[in-house]
């Protein structure tokens, strides 16, 4: 028996209907994989706040810097944390430290612990992003407020990068 027009539109929404159920079970092994392979791998990643108007000059060295208060210094300002302290401009070449960074340093100083006996020694530990474009003499002034203010144990950001080949290098 042959089917009719209408029979035959119906039994093909009927096909496509069948067609559009998804298998969210698979779907879940496939998120619950990449949830772990995520949380297993990004623990093994240190970031510093980027700054785009910073460009850290190169390094090769392997040792990873531990987490600590961070100078930011680009060509305009000089900012601690997130907190802009004070414009490259205002800073007086003249003076061997720099008063906003002191008193911010000084009070981010007395809202954390108190230093223990082989901390006090090497003093507080600080990171600065300084652009490899900035003066000298500018990171110079930023190291000895950082020094004066207890922040002793002062480490420079830079990119990583590979190692050169001594023998590539010889020749």
């Amino acid at each position: 028996m042959k089917a009719t027009i209408g029979g035959k539109l119906k039994s093909r929404k009927q096909r496509r209907h069948k067609q559009t159920k998804l298998n969210l079970v698979s779907l879940m092994d496939i998120f619950t994989i990449l949830v772990f392979f995520l949380l297993v791998n990004s623990s093994d990643v240190e970031v510093l706040q980027a700054d785009k108007t910073i460009k850290l000059p190169e390094s090769t060295s392997t040792q990873k810097p531990e987490t600590t208060t961070v100078v930011r210094v680009d060509g305009k300002q000089l900012i601690v944390g997130n907190r802009v302290i004070t414009q490259i401009a205002d800073i007086p070449a003249s003076h061997e430290q720099i008063k906003p960074l002191l008193d911010e340093l000084k009070y981010l100083a007395s809202r954390a612990e108190p230093l223990s006996e082989a901390q006090q020694a090497t003093g507080r530990p600080i990171t600065i992003l300084g652009d490899e474009e900035v003066p000298y003499a500018l990171l110079k002034q930023i190291m000895n407020t950082c020094a004066a203010a207890d922040y002793r144990d002062i480490d420079l950001a830079v990119t990583q990068t590979a190692a050169e080949d001594p023998a590539a290098a010889g020749s």
